[in-house]
């Protein structure tokens, strides 16, 4: 029974299994360091892309901001240009209503106005 009272007795060390060594592949190392840089070049890509996209939506709310602009100022000078209109016919029509314009040529000019019943004519035509 001794036997059995040291196999009892004894305890059992942990087995200890050697590492495997690993050896650095290189494929496995270069298709990892490949796809990053694929990534990456992709991420720089899609950054280069998206910041010309936005370059171009900025030119192009400047150029309708200056067109807004030149608009404005064109629809100014328009109502502007429309007040000098009015303003001019309505000094026209005062200046061609007929009673003041007869008034105005007996005065400096001396000049009456004449019936038309009194109008003869020559015919230039007959020999």
């Amino acid at each position: 029974m001794a036997s059995l009272s040291h196999a009892q007795s004894t305890i059992a060390e942990p087995v200890v299994r050697p590492r495997p060594r690993t050896k650095p592949h290189t494929k496995t190392r270069t298709k990892t360091r490949k796809r990053t840089q694929a990534r990456a070049r992709g991420g720089i890509l899609w950054i280069a892309i998206s910041g010309i996209l936005l370059a171009g939506v900025v030119f192009v709310n400047v150029a309708v901001l200056r067109l807004n602009l030149s608009l404005d100022s064109t629809n100014s000078e328009r109502t502007k240009l429309r007040a000098e209109n009015a303003a001019l016919q309505s000094n026209l029509s005062r200046e061609l209503a007929s009673s003041q314009i007869q008034t105005r040529a007996a005065k400096e000019f001396g000049l009456t106005y004449a019936d038309p019943s009194q109008y003869g004519y020559v015919n230039l035509g007959k020999k």
